[in-house]
């Protein structure tokens, strides 16, 4: 009797129990956030802003939930304990990006006027401002080390120091990039360049270009892997992965995956590592093993697929579809590979009209 009742749970499936947090939705044409219950997997609330989100932030150690505003030079505050609207403030005339450090800076990048400008977190107010000399068009900042970088229409990037701030340096580049981020250490950039199709390695102490590496894409996407042992990069012209490794400068792989692969998240567990890669025109994730460079799943999960994002505890992946309004959600502990090359889909949440972004907080 003992040796059927052990037989019979050894072959039941090991229950989910959910994140205990929120998943925030930024909702672009629903002009709201939605807040979703990760241990019920609904939505406990719409929380209404008078403007469009196009991105949403969580403050690392403050109860606030941050989300930037379409056009407009508003940035929105929500508290997460009671979901519910705190606050607006306008900026400027339009605020191209919206960052957070881990230690909680947080830093607005506006174009109309060009400046930078550090906010403090109890006003949203700006502390501290730096006046730019072109048209700015994306922010990047370093975790480890106080850098941050700006890339411009016209002009080439500028590497400035988040103390004062001030701009240190002019990086002069042989393409122009459009897209930018810090190696995990603080201590070298990687720059895309999408028209010449290159990846350039900038290390900071020496103010050094390392190397250019060609690629067989247009570099428009960057993930890391959460070591940041390595990169990957998507973009048009091919339907594949590239995989590089930071530290030693080098393309490690080019792998195919998926149709038109576009939007990246990496997860890690004790006993595998995966990237999960959005197809939004076959409405698809790929799922690969980081370690073998194989792609062992592809899941439905819904129409344009155009963002994902890993639950801390790396148990779930999350898959907001921009056409279909939901967030599809992905049990990692369920992916196993087989030779179908399939995997469940755990559930799908309606989550509201053009969901853009999500940023996950526990409770």
């Amino acid at each position: 009797m003992l040796a059927s009742t052990l037989a019979v749970s050894a072959c039941r499936k090991e229950k989910a129990n959910g994140f205990e947090g929120y998943a925030f939705v930024a909702n672009q044409e629903g002009q709201a956030i939605a807040a979703v219950d990760l241990t019920a997997f609904v939505v406990a609330k719409h929380i209404r802003i008078d403007g469009q989100p196009k991105s949403v932030l969580a403050h690392p150690t403050r109860e606030a939930i941050y989300a930037l505003g379409t056009g407009n030079g508003a940035i929105y505050e929500v508290d997460p304990a009671k979901l519910a609207f705190r606050r607006k403030v306008t900026l400027a005339g339009d605020l191209v990006d919206l960052q957070l450090t881990d230690t909680g800076e947080l830093w607005a990048l506006a174009r109309a006027p060009r400046k930078l400008m550090l906010l403090d977190p109890d006003t949203l107010k700006p502390t501290k401002q730096l006046a730019l000399p072109a048209e700015p068009v994306a922010l990047a900042l370093a975790q480890r080390e106080p850098w941050a970088l700006i890339l411009y229409e016209d002009a080439p990037p500028t590497l400035i120091d988040r103390r004062q701030p001030t701009i240190v340096a002019k990086i002069d580049l042989p393409h122009r990039a459009t897209i930018a981020r810090f190696q995990a250490n603080g201590k070298a950039l990687l720059f895309g360049a999408r028209e010449a199709r290159m990846l350039s390695i900038y290390e900071l102490p020496s103010r050094q270009l390392l190397t250019h590496l060609p690629l067989a894409l247009e570099p428009e996407r960057f993930c890391f892997k959460p070591d940041g042992g390595q990169l990957f990069i998507t973009g048009k012209g091919l339907d594949a992965v590239v995989i590089v490794y930071p530290y030693r400068g080098e393309v490690a792989e080019t792998v195919l995956a998926g149709h038109e692969p576009g939007a990246m998240a990496a997860a890690s567990t004790p006993d595998v590592d995966y990237l999960f890669i959005a197809s939004p025109s076959r409405g698809d994730v790929s799922v690969l093993d980081i370690v073998t460079h194989k792609t062992v799943a592809v899941v439905s999960v819904g129409k344009d697929p155009a963002f994902l994002t890993i639950t801390p505890d790396n148990q779930y992946a999350l898959v907001l579809n921009q056409a279909s309004g939901d967030m599809a959600v992905l049990r990692i502990k369920s992916i196993t590979p087989n030779r179908n090359k399939t995997a469940p889909l755990f559930t799908m949440i309606p989550v509201g009209s053009k969901p853009v972004q999500a940023v996950v907080r526990a409770v």
